[in-house]
């Protein structure tokens, strides 16, 4: 006997109670992208290598060392996308939406790292994911901010979350910022990290947040952007968080919070929380004005956030907040005679709307037992009186569940 393929390390098969916070999450967000206006996309699974490899740069850990790449039968080099971004960004350019912008986007759906896999974190992993393309004023970056603080509240989950929020400046601010990062560093080099020294040449502003004990005591009094905003990249922020605090959104400054790649500006932000262990992240984000120039489209402003649905159903089955729905009505046959009737009453129940079972198999004598172990609302016995079937509807009390049963069976009475 052939010995059964086992799933492979790093994906989830998700069933039972884990599935209903899964499903929760994404149905919470489709009802707040909707109050917000952002329209759903559906993109590709995969693109060509260079619409990630441009966008997230050749020398990032993405890039180097998760990505899923492979030469489809033409030979051109295909990557399972590692993130949502970049794909939204080329359908911008590709499909001319320019001529909508601004537009707001909204996804979810399945992402491919390939990393240690470890709590929260796989190597087929899910996002929701919501962009505004084609707006530079710092309301959008309230925004967009707001409508994230607004969905982990309508999960129940944002009691010990915390909003950290910091602005990279404009281009000419980062840049000013950069080379002092790279001069500072570069006079310690000697006592950083393997990985912060990697990061001197590659991405300085990456040392910042850098876990490693070694490099504390020199992040800590590092260069900071607010010593090299410029006036406009001052008046932005302060717009931000004046927008916050107008819509109570709570935030906390977080000079360590830095974005690696040059096309981010401003705003930056991540959700986290102390519930989840070192991945504490719950959903971040930032604005990505330079994303599209890279591409090689048109300088375009853009900002988005993206979140983990794994991470975000652990925090709402730890919370106890998956809602339980019991089931309304459930149909016990007890005469075979009644089946053809029982399966016309099921189907208009859920025509109706009603969430309705039928326990139409096993000895007759025990199917009304085996109808009240359920736990449904309302229990309909169907039996053969005098040749015609007949409907027994039983309820612990009335109920408007009951009552619009009542009112389908009436409507089907042979």
């Amino acid at each position: 006997m052939s010995k059964t393929p086992q799933a492979i390390r790093g994906t989830q098969d998700i069933f039972g109670a884990d599935a209903e916070a899964f499903a929760h999450v994404v149905e919470t967000f489709e009802r707040v992208r909707r109050l917000y206006r952002f329209q759903r996309v559906e993109m590709p699974v995969f693109e060509k290598t260079p619409v990630f490899s441009r966008s997230l740069g050749e020398t990032t850990d993405v890039v180097s060392k998760e990505m899923y790449s492979f030469e489809d039968r033409g030979g051109e080099s295909l990557t399972l996308r590692p993130e949502f971004t970049a794909g939204l960004a080329r359908a911008y350019l590709t499909n001319g939406w320019k001529q909508f912008a601004p537009v707001k986007l909204a996804t979810h759906g399945p992402l491919f790292r390939y990393e240690r896999p470890q709590k929260g974190r796989y190597r087929q992993f899910h996002q929701i994911d919501a962009e505004v393309i084609g707006a530079a004023e710092p309301m959008v970056d309230v925004e967009v901010l707001v409508m994230a603080d607004q969905l982990l509240k309508e999960l129940g989950i944002a009691d010990g979350v915390t909003l950290q929020l910091n602005t990279l400046g404009d281009g000419e601010s980062r840049e000013a910022w950069r080379a002092a990062l790279i001069e500072y560093f570069a006079a310690h080099r000697a006592e950083l990290s393997e990985e912060s020294q990697d990061r001197l040449k590659r991405n300085p502003l990456r040392i910042l947040d850098s876990k490693d004990p070694r490099d504390k005591p020199f992040t800590a009094d590092a260069p900071t952007i607010d010593d090299f905003l410029s006036v406009q990249a001052q008046d932005f922020f302060g717009a931000v968080t004046q927008g916050l605090e107008a819509a109570s959104v709570r935030f906390v400054r977080t000079p360590s919070l830095v974005r690696g790649l040059d096309y981010y500006r401003h705003t930056a932000f991540e959700f986290v929380t102390d519930r989840l262990g070192a991945q504490g992240t719950v959903l971040g984000g930032g604005r990505y004005d330079g994303l599209i120039e890279a591409l090689g489209g048109p300088a375009t402003p853009a900002i988005g956030w993206a979140a983990g649905i794994e991470r975000l159903a652990m925090l709402v089955a730890d919370a106890g907040l998956v809602p339980q729905s019991q089931l309304t009505c459930v149909l016990a046959v007890e005469d075979d005679g009644a089946l053809a009737y029982a399966q016309k009453a099921i189907t208009a129940l859920r025509f109706q709307g009603i969430d309705a079972e039928m326990v139409a198999s096993g000895s007759a004598r025990k199917r009304y037992d085996k109808a009240v172990k359920t736990g449904a609302k309302v229990i309909v016995s169907l039996v053969v009186t005098d040749g015609v079937p007949t409907a027994n509807l039983k309820a612990a009390e009335p109920s408007a569940e009951s009552l619009a049963v009542e009112q389908v069976l009436q409507q089907i009475h042979p």
